[in-house]
């Protein structure tokens, strides 16, 4: 009596691919460097690692439905040098100031969602123009001079960049919240009716809307989440690095994506894993670590990256055929 053949099905999962290259990514390093999985080199990815990671989660979302936004990475630039800029003027204190950053994000969230629904112009024409347009407004509003962040201790600062020690290892409060909007993301994804409206979305719009999902709708508010998340990201770093730079975030954009494709979410929608894009958050963040640790010049890590993406992405597909012969 032939067994139950439970392991092919198991390889096919895009995560457990995903986890596989990890581990052989760590395992390759760790040899390569012994310091690598030292408690200080563990405590630095880590200090790096939610301020991407958080974006990827609403990148994530995004994509699942088949849009994607290519304006995070100046959007993380410009929401901090809006808060003190604020501050620094004396408009208003720090706490105002954090939520009048967080309403811009809205507002540009906003527009990206509703020009691309209501309008219907491609996700990556929108996004790519307004990109240009806050990444301009960033160097505008501060001559291209970064400013100094707010670095007095408080209760927003803690809350969002504190540090703490764990053992032998340093950690930053905003790991918590990674953590606690991974968690969340992972129950919207898999466990609510919103999940499986942001899946039907983006395998097949109009069979979604005939049957009830209001597309535009929750395209509009993965769009505003999407930028909320980046902006929070953005103060983040502007709190735990004390400085908010205009040009703070060039690229992430991509290195986002690539985290949530690296991670076995689908570029055309329909398919996202949080779990995935976590995996895929550690590999890139490992990767930087890992090659200069190395001694491969940092100037080198677009090619990994690019590297990694074009391995992962054959290796979907192949799993999926697979999957479609099976």
């Amino acid at each position: 009596m032939e067994r139950p053949r439970r392991w092919p099905g198991a390889v096919r999962s895009p995560e457990l691919a995903s986890l596989i290259i990890l581990l052989v990514v760590l395992v390759a390093f760790a040899v390569a460097d012994a310091n690598f999985l030292s408690p200080l080199n563990i405590s630095n990815m880590l200090a790096f690692l939610p301020e991407l990671g958080i974006i990827a989660l609403g990148m994530t979302l995004l994509l699942t439905a088949g849009e994607f936004d290519l304006s995070v990475g100046a959007v993380f630039g410009l929401a901090p040098v809006v808060v003190m800029l604020l501050v620094q003027n004396g408009e208003m204190g720090i706490g105002p100031a954090l939520l009048m950053g967080l309403a811009l994000c809205v507002a540009i969230g906003a527009v990206n969602g509703l020009i691309v629904t209501k309008i219907g112009i491609s996700s990556f024409l929108v996004t790519l123009s307004m990109l240009l347009i806050v990444r301009g407004a960033a160097l505008y509003v501060t001559q291209g001079f970064p400013l100094k962040s707010w670095n007095q201790p408080g209760v927003f600062v803690t809350l969002l960049a504190g540090s703490f020690n764990l053992g032998s290892f340093r950690l930053y409060t905003s790991l918590w919240w990674f953590i606690a909007l991974a968690l969340l993301a992972v129950y919207v994804l898999r466990y609510a009716k919103l999940g499986n409206w942001i899946s039907a979305i983006g395998s097949n719009r109009n069979a979604a809307v005939a049957r009830g999902v209001p597309a535009d709708a929750v395209k509009i508010w993965l769009f505003i989440l999407t930028s909320v998340l980046a902006g929070l990201a953005g103060m983040i770093s502007a709190f735990r690095i004390s400085a908010a730079s205009p040009v703070a975030g060039t690229g992430y954009e991509l290195e986002v994506i690539a985290m949530v494709v690296v991670g076995g979410t689908a570029l055309t929608g329909g398919r996202g894993t949080i779990l995935g894009t976590i995996v895929g958050a550690l590999m890139l963040r490992a990767i930087r670590n890992g090659i200069v640790l190395v001694g491969v010049p940092g100037l080198a890590y677009n090619i990994f990256v690019g590297a990694i993406i074009l391995v992962m992405l054959i290796l979907h597909a192949l799993l999926q055929k697979s999957a479609a012969r099976g």
